[in-house]
């Protein structure tokens, strides 16, 4: 035997064993691939879940108040992991036993037609509701095959649908739905992803329900925050007038005193210089000597009258400071209404020159005759008069100060009789009042001048006593940067005085 042919066995012994580890190494191989292109495409699905998550998170974020997107966002992100021909997104209430949907792919209009008309849906009616409620997931392959599904699927176009429960804190709060157009079973991978999309889906709903929770809870606890600040500022705005009314009562009070002093020796006096007169009349005086003592008793006479006149005057504004410092109603009785008018012009009229000084602004009455009298509350209907005459002041005086030289402040007041009302109208020319803003003049707190100057309750105030009061009835009518004018309607006579008395 030669060298040649003995090493033949060994050679072909190594070649073998070479192969041997060279199939190991390409199984080796091949598992590895194997297990890298599953690595890859779990990475790739755990990509596309977090994707999708990650777009309904943003849903949520840029808009905390309102859940729909959130669920169009659901639709939209389950349909493309599953590759599915139509998805929906359903929200379910066990108590009430009603599914209602809240998203849906569309698919064409008579399809889309078809399932929103299906829908609020009784729970009850699902024979796989027990299924979802435990959290389970819900198949049917071919819709052919299922009475309840077939319409549906043929008018969607879908053979095969997959229902995933919503979770959220162990509780059923709704599903997904997902098509295909092909018959059969979706694979245990797609149920899996679309259960942990689910999951994800499930607590997100959640998230979105308690951020609006909370929005509506801190509006609502701010709501209440304003309420109980306007609340303070009408308790302040109440101590305010109450103490004003008892000043301007100690006020007026303290002038009533002094003021009837000069009253009563003002007419004493005028009536001592005509016994004065009486006195020096026999006496022999000369001609020139006569006439002078004639002259300075008429004008001393004539002064006195003047004093007296305006003492009366004066002591009808302070009497009228007095009504309007009450906070009792005065008694109905039966008033001149032109009289009333005209004092409370007046009233104002003055009021206002005392507090600015330089306020000048044109009067002008137009008072009906045949106004007459008038069953009503003296004290109230002068308030509701100084009211509308003082604001007219200031809305007149307002334009002023904003417009040339040429403009002139008007205010106007004139009465109408009636056969059984009269119409008080109050019309000045100043900066008006926006449309808008017209319904809201009458409620309480609401005014239109800055900080400081209005209380909002003079309006108010006024229209309880017109309307409530008096059974009459108040309106305006006002054109911005041209006019208002306020018409006041009360009737002769008030029906069942006593129990009106004091309902203001």
């Amino acid at each position: 035997m030669t060298a040649t042919s003995a090493s033949a066995p060994v050679l072909a012994d190594q070649v073998a064993k070479l192969q041997q580890q060279l199939n190991e190494r390409t199984a080796e191989r091949d598992e590895l691939l194997v297990e890298k292109v599953r690595l890859i495409a779990e990475t790739n699905e755990a990509v596309e879940r977090q994707t999708a998550t990650s777009d309904i998170l943003r849903v949520i974020a840029n808009s905390p108040d309102d859940l729909q997107p959130v669920f169009d966002a659901i639709a939209l992100r389950a349909n493309g992991l599953v590759n599915g021909l139509s998805t929906a997104v359903f929200a379910h209430d066990d108590e009430k036993d009603i599914a209602h949907l809240r998203a849906f792919s569309p698919v064409n209009p008579v399809a889309d037609a078809a399932l929103r008309a299906m829908f609020p849906m009784k729970l009850s009616g699902l024979p796989f509701r027990e299924i979802l409620r435990r959290g389970e997931i819900y198949s049917i392959p071919d819709t052919e095959l299922d009475d309840v599904g077939r319409p549906l699927g043929r008018a969607r176009g879908y053979r095969s649908i997959l229902f995933v429960p919503l979770i959220s804190d162990r509780v059923h709060i709704g599903s997904i739905t997902i098509t295909r157009a092909e018959a059969g079973l979706f694979s245990d991978h797609q149920v899996q992803m679309m259960q942990t999309f689910a999951d994800h889906a499930g607590v997100a709903i959640s998230n979105a329900r308690l951020l609006q929770e909370v929005q509506e809870r801190t509006r609502q606890l701010s709501a209440s925050l304003d309420d109980l600040r306007t609340a303070q500022d009408r308790l302040v705005q109440t101590e305010k007038l109450a103490s004003l009314g008892q000043l301007t009562a100690g006020i007026a009070h303290e002038i009533k005193n002094p003021l009837n002093f000069i009253n009563n020796f003002s007419a004493l006096s005028s009536e001592l210089i005509q016994e004065l007169n009486e006195i020096i009349e026999p006496l022999n005086l000369d001609a020139s000597t006569r006439k002078q003592v004639s002259e300075l008793s008429e004008l001393l006479k004539s002064n006195l009258e003047k004093v007296v006149q305006h003492g009366k005057r004066a002591d009808s504004i302070v009497k009228n400071m007095l009504l309007h410092s009450r906070t009792g109603a005065s008694e109905v009785q039966a008033a001149d209404i032109n009289a009333i008018v005209e004092e409370s012009l007046n009233l104002a009229y003055h009021g206002a020159r005392a507090e600015k000084s330089g306020f000048n602004i044109t009067l002008q009455r137009d008072l009906d005759p045949e106004a007459g009298l008038v069953d009503l509350y003296p004290q109230e209907i002068t308030r509701v008069l100084l009211n509308l005459i003082s604001n007219g002041f200031y809305a007149a005086t307002k334009r002023k100060q904003a417009a040339n030289d040429d403009f002139e402040p008007t205010l106007s007041v004139s009465t109408r009789g009636r056969k059984f009302t009269v119409e008080v109208r109050i019309r000045d020319n100043g900066t008006g009042i926006p449309a808008d803003l017209r319904e809201k003049i009458f409620n309480p707190f609401f005014t239109t001048k800055p900080a400081g100057e209005g209380t909002g309750l003079g309006l108010s105030l006024s229209h309880d006593i017109v309307v409530k009061q008096h059974a009459g009835s108040i309106d305006v009518d006002s054109k911005p940067d041209a006019f208002t004018e306020f018409l006041i309607v009360l009737p002769r006579a008030m029906q069942n005085k006593e129990n009106r008395r004091g309902s203001t």
